[in-house]
């Protein structure tokens, strides 16, 4: 009788130490969640952004969007705190995500009072790019955006040297892989845009310096 009480009373005193453990590294990660939080929305380039938070046993999930590259390593250097094991980014760097709230609604209906203006008029406007035609007669597809920004980069010499991805989809256009410096970063991002038909880019490149 005497070693079944040792062992239950064994067994609870394992329990109560797992559930302190347990709160011991509950309570440390909702520091950092918070200290992490905190320093994101203090930084000048990252606080006009939502960016998510989420620490578990040390590991710091960041998710959201911003505008560049450089806003993404510069959240994971502020993630990076004491007491933080691993970073894992999973934020998405996008153009767009510069563009002021409010913004693309108010386009919208600009287009809108504008095509009802035109209407009434009696006037025929035909947008060659929204029809998805190109100014050369060509029809827009996402192969042809495609095609067209591949060989714009192919035309570039700094371009040539990078190991730039193009995937288009629905007209919006996903750069990834590398580049050999930030002017090529942006030469990339510019003449993508360029390029008739494409309603946005979203930038996954990473600058890596020729050797």
């Amino acid at each position: 009788m005497r070693f079944s009480v040792l062992v239950l009373a064994a067994a609870l005193t394992g329990s109560i130490a797992s559930q302190a453990i347990a709160q011991t590294t509950a309570a440390p990660d909702r520091t950092l969640d918070s200290r992490i939080e905190k320093r994101l929305s203090s930084d000048p380039s990252l606080k006009k952004y939502h960016l998510e938070v989420k620490v578990d046993g040390g590991v710091a999930t960041l998710t959201g969007t911003v505008a560049t590259e450089a806003e993404r390593s510069r959240a994971v250097e502020l993630a990076d705190a004491p007491g933080v094991t691993r970073v894992d980014n999973k934020i998405v760097a996008d153009l767009d995500a510069a563009t002021p709230k409010g913004t693309a609604g108010k386009a919208a209906d600009a287009t809108k009072k504008g095509a009802e203006k035109t209407k009434d008029a009696g006037e025929k406007v035909v947008d060659k790019t929204k029809e998805g035609v190109s100014k050369t007669g060509e029809v827009i597809t996402d192969s042809w955006i495609t095609s067209r920004i591949k060989t714009k980069f192919m035309g570039d010499e700094a371009l040539r040297a990078s190991d730039v991805h193009v995937d288009t989809d629905n007209h919006v256009v996903t750069l990834s892989g590398s580049v050999v410096s930030p002017a090529a970063h942006a030469k990339a991002i510019g003449m993508a845009r360029d390029v008739e038909g494409v309603q946005r880019v979203v930038d996954k490149m990473k600058i890596v310096p020729k050797a």
